[in-house]
C-alpha cells in the first residue's frame, strides 16, 4: 500500500464525518437530546483526527500523480490550498466539539452556547468540506472538471487517430 492508497483510505471521513455529524447536531438541537449531541461532537473529534491522517498522507498522494496525464500540479496546489484550510477548521471543530462534549457531561451552564458555536464552525466545515471534496476528486476524474471538454483524454485522441486510419 502507498501513500495513494493510504490517502484514499483515510480523506473521505473527515468529509462524510462532518455532513453527518452536522445533521446529527442539528437533529439533537431541534429535538433538545444531549445523547445525539453527543454523538454529533464524536463525529467532529474523529473527523478532526482523519483530517491529520489526511494532511499527513496527502504530500505522498501528490508526488505519485502529479506528472501523470491529465493531472497537472495546477489543480493538484488548488486542492491542497482548499485541503489546508479545511484541515485548520477542523481542528478547531474537533477541539470545539472536545469541548462541547465536556460541557454536556457535566451540565455546565455554557454547554448551550458552546453547542450553538460548534454547529456556527461545523456549518463552514461542511462548506469546505465540499469543496475539498470537489477538487480532489478532480484530480483524476476529470468528466467533474469544469472545463472537462478544454483538456481532452490523450488515450481517446489516440483510439480516435487509430480508427480514423482504419
Amino acid at each position: 500500500m502507498n501513500e495513494a492508497h493510504l490517502h484514499l483510505l483515510v480523506n473521505h471521513f473527515p468529509i462524510i464525518g462532518t455532513i453527518f455529524g452536522l445533521g446529527i447536531l442539528i437533529t439533537g438541537m431541534l429535538l433538545k437530546n444531549n445523547s445525539v449531541k453527543n454523538t454529533a461532537y464524536i463525529l467532529f473529534i474523529v473527523a478532526a483526527v482523519f483530517s491529520a491522517f489526511s494532511m499527513g498522507t496527502g504530500e505522498g498522494a501528490e508526488e505519485l500523480v502529479e506528472d501523470l496525464p491529465n493531472i497537472g500540479k495546477q489543480i493538484i496546489h488548488e486542492h491542497e490550498e482548499i485541503a489546508e484550510k479545511f484541515a485548520i477548521i477542523m481542528y478547531a471543530t474537533g477541539l470545539l466539539g472536545l469541548l462541547s462534549l465536556y460541557t454536556s457531561i457535566k451540565n455546565h451552564k455554557l454547554a448551550k452556547t458552546i453547542s450553538f458555536i460548534t454547529l456556527i464552525l461545523a456549518l463552514f466545515a461542511a462548506f469546505f468540506a465540499k469543496s475539498v471534496g470537489t477538487t480532489g476528486g478532480e484530480i483524476r476524474h476529470t468528466e467533474i472538471r469544469a472545463n472537462s471538454g478544454a483538456i481532452p483524454n490523450k488515450n481517446a485522441i489516440d483510439i480516435q487517430n487509430e480508427k480514423d486510419e482504419d
